[in-house]
């Protein structure tokens, strides 16, 4: 397991000629094991975050740490999961979850087996050789997970991944999710506007403010584990859920 630090990361663009705040001085410490939550309003540099610490984009100034080794401007250190799937239509779904694997040189076959085992444990047992086109939703990003998760790197980000998925699948989906982080006991980075979903995932979740990003709380959830949909109807899960609101109101509120 690693340890994640954001260290004072800023992102500017230029726009019609001026400087334009995408994120600001976001400092956070993502430690070994823990699954993290941000929230905040639309635009608010999430995403600008996530892409700086998987070596996408560079940031204006900061730095990120991976065990204390600045990889700030590197790829490859970190497990990144977009709201999209991105499966190949033209590809099985076996040989879909595989491809983080074949990227770092693996044999197609030994890929092949280190993937079935995954694949049967985690629901998708009997549609390893169908195409992306042939499943739900909510397994289309199974499969996602999956293939993030061969990637096989300590921290891993997970962009809104249920996000266009409903209620129901939704919910199934967080528990799978739960279920592979204490099997897996990787450390998680996980982006989201559902409160309910932050609250029920998470050890610990931070609030952003509006454009330019600046973090304005992390709120430590104390809820016990495991969680199921009785931690939803829980007085402690109810007053969360009622200051997040509250702090993200009045971010809605500062932007008007």
């Amino acid at each position: 397991m690693s340890e994640l630090k954001i260290v004072n990361c800023s992102k500017y663009y230029k726009k019609n000629g001026k400087p334009m705040g995408a994120l600001e001085n976001a400092t956070m410490n993502v430690e070994n094991g823990r699954f993290v939550s941000i929230i905040g309003p639309s635009g608010c540099g999430k995403s600008t975050l996530f892409n700086i610490i998987a070596g996408l984009i560079q940031p204006s100034s900061g730095e990120v740490l991976l065990d204390g080794k600045d990889i700030t401007r590197e790829t490859g250190n970190v497990g990144y999961m977009l709201q999209k799937d991105l499966l190949l239509p033209w590809r099985s779904i076996l040989d879909n979850v595989i491809i983080g694997l074949e990227i770092r040189g693996i044999p197609k076959k030994i890929a092949r087996e280190r993937a079935l085992p995954m694949l049967q444990k985690y629901g998708l047992g009997g549609f390893e050789y169908d195409h992306p086109d042939a499943l739900s939703g909510g397994m289309r990003q199974r499969a996602g997970l999956i293939r993030t998760l061969l990637y096989d790197k300590d921290v891993i980000l997970l962009d809104e991944p249920f996000g266009a998925l409903d209620a129901q699948t939704r919910m199934q989906m967080q528990n799978w999710l739960l279920q592979i982080w204490s099997d897996f006991k990787k450390t998680i980075l996980f982006v989201t506007h559902d409160i309910d979903e932050a609250i029920y995932l998470s050890d610990e979740i931070h609030v952003f403010t509006h454009r330019p990003g600046k973090i304005k709380a992390t709120i430590e959830v104390d809820l016990p584990r495991p969680r199921s949909e009785k931690t939803l109807m829980d007085d402690r899960f109810l007053t969360l859920k009622r200051e997040l609101l509250l702090m993200l109101r009045e971010e809605r509120v500062s932007s008007e």
